[in-house]
């Protein structure tokens, strides 16, 4: 009997222990979500990765995050439910890639992917003399950065030139010249029939070091110089000063991309998925967009569009995908530019025009059955993530 006693006194005691002990777990599980719900809940603009481990009668927190507020609120939160534990969190950018923590896209396009390896899906793109913040080096030569918008995915390091943040500051207030035609190429000397140093695309942004009769000579990120012809470039400050973005210039920039392929992660002139066409428009008026539909859509101004289409403006964006349901969330899946009279162009295949409009004979009913809603963005530049170039800080050096 006395056994007995000391068996299920043992057995309740370390019930109740292990009851504790797994309490505990939950608790700094649901302090980790909450977190990440509110300082991360879309991970491809913001890194949180936190996990609790036990360990010899430890809560060991492992993982890394590129947001300095959420940890402080991780910490104030397990000190405020009296939760001891031992962190092993990296805050990046990775204190392993020295002083070199940002860089400079240095091709035309630059191919930033899902995962550091070259054949995993494009997820985004970059073009020449954007500057990109450096997180952590991952496998085979691939880096984590994050571009203007905030977007976060893997770049090899043929696409950028590593910079310390007095080299990024240099050649953020250096006098540039912007490429302003849709495709073409940059010369050894200044002369077309010469060797050409690459080739280019409309806003790609280099470093203006002289003039040369029809040509600019200018500097790439790395140092290669080059000539660009003037009447296929502007300066920077002349063309972004002059900028006035409206209805009609956005449709203007939209109209010269006119059949340019489809590409899934695509951004630039060279080919654009449906958000890439959008944001290259804006951005060639001068305006940062964030990088997908399904973010896009939470920015600028609500239009009313439950009668039709009659409180559409050019320029406004259209945005499709799967209505919300008793059993499934709404779901953005692409956006279009408005035109007018039901009219929209969009990246579908190519940059091409579709309307409402069931009396055009480009009407489409696949694209009206699954439209969701409309938002203003020329009225919300400044506010609600619409910033203009030179607001934006990557643009102006803050760090």
């Amino acid at each position: 009997m006395k056994l007995l006693f000391i068996f299920l006194i043992t057995t309740f005691i370390s019930v109740h222990i292990y009851s504790q002990e797994n309490n505990q777990m939950e608790k700094v599980n649901s302090i980790i979500q909450t977190v990440k719900e509110k300082f991360a809940p879309d991970k491809r603009t913001a890194v949180f990765n936190f996990e609790a481990v036990e360990s010899e009668n430890k809560i060991i927190i492992k993982g890394e995050t590129n947001i300095s507020e959420a940890y402080s609120e991780f910490t104030k939160m397990m000190n405020d439910a009296d939760i001891k534990f031992d962190s092993k969190i990296e805050m990046l950018p990775s204190e392993k890639l020295g002083e070199k923590k940002f860089g400079v896209i240095n091709l035309s396009v630059a191919n930033i992917r899902s995962k550091p390896d070259h054949p995993a899906e494009l997820a985004t793109q970059s073009i020449l003399g954007t500057p990109i913040k450096i997180l952590k080096k991952g496998e085979d030569g691939y880096y984590l950065v994050q571009t203007p918008d905030n977007y976060i995915s893997w770049l090899d390091d043929d696409g950028f030139t590593f910079m310390t943040e007095d080299e990024l500051s240099e050649w953020i207030s250096s006098p540039k010249v912007i490429y302003t035609k849709e495709y073409g190429f940059s010369y050894s000397e200044a002369d077309v029939n010469s060797q050409t140093v690459s080739d280019l695309v409309a806003g790609n942004l280099l470093k203006i070091m002289g003039e040369d009769s029809d040509y600019f000579l200018v500097n790439y990120p790395d140092g290669r110089a080059a000539y660009i012809k003037k009447d296929e470039a502007k300066l920077f400050n002349d063309w972004y000063s002059a900028l006035n973005p409206n209805g009609e210039t956005i449709l203007k920039t939209a109209y010269r991309l006119m059949g340019i392929p489809y590409l899934w992660g695509g951004t630039s002139t060279k080919g654009m998925d449906c958000s890439g066409f959008t944001k290259t428009v804006f951005y060639l008026n001068g305006i940062v967009l964030a990088r997908d539909a399904s973010q896009q859509v939470n920015t600028g101004e609500l239009v009313d569009t439950k009668d039709g289409w009659q409180n559409l403006q050019a320029g406004d964006l259209l945005f499709f995908g799967r209505k919300a349901d008793e059993n499934r969330k709404e779901r953005i899946t692409h956006v279009a530019i408005y035109i007018g009279d039901g009219d929209f162009i969009h990246a579908a295949g190519r940059v091409k025009i579709n309307s409402f409009n069931p009396e055009k004979t480009y009407y489409s009913d696949y694209r009206k059955s699954g439209f969701i809603r409309a938002k203003r963005i020329l009225t919300s530049v400044g506010k609600n993530g619409i910033e203009r170039i030179l607001e934006n800080s990557f643009y102006k050096g803050n760090r």
